[in-house]
């Protein structure tokens, strides 16, 4: 809790105290006084909350930055291992069929030069 929370919180409170006794004694001012402390007193402790929540989120930020950097980091290592493998997946499967692939390998690079450079009429 930090002063404007307490203050705010105070204020409030003595302008309940106020208004009653405006009430109690029928009193305009008392009444208007306390209703205007009530609503002051409201808004500072409002205020007050919101800069506690700001400097909370403010001193986690480090925190949760380094956290974020420990997930980001175990991802691009999973991805990592997971292309790895994948490359000597594709190794193998062309070490097992050499001709399969070359033959596969030549129809794509003349359809690709197909789409690049177009038919000549």
């Amino acid at each position: 809790m930090n002063k404007d929370e307490f203050q705010g919180g105070a204020r409030y409170v003595g302008g309940k105290i106020e208004k009653a006794v405006g009430d109690t004694v029928d009193s305009r001012a008392w009444k208007v006084d306390g209703v205007v402390d009530q609503v002051a007193g409201g808004a500072q402790h409002s205020y007050g909350r919101a800069r506690s929540i700001v400097e909370d989120a403010i001193d986690s930020a480090p925190e949760l930055a380094e956290e974020a950097r420990d997930r980001l980091k175990a991802a691009g290592e999973r991805a990592a291992d997971a292309a790895q493998e994948g490359g000597r997946v594709a190794a193998q499967k062309v070490q097992d069929a050499p001709l399969l692939w070359a033959i596969a390998a030549a129809i794509g690079g003349y359809a690709l030069a197909l789409v690049v450079h177009g038919r000549r009429d």
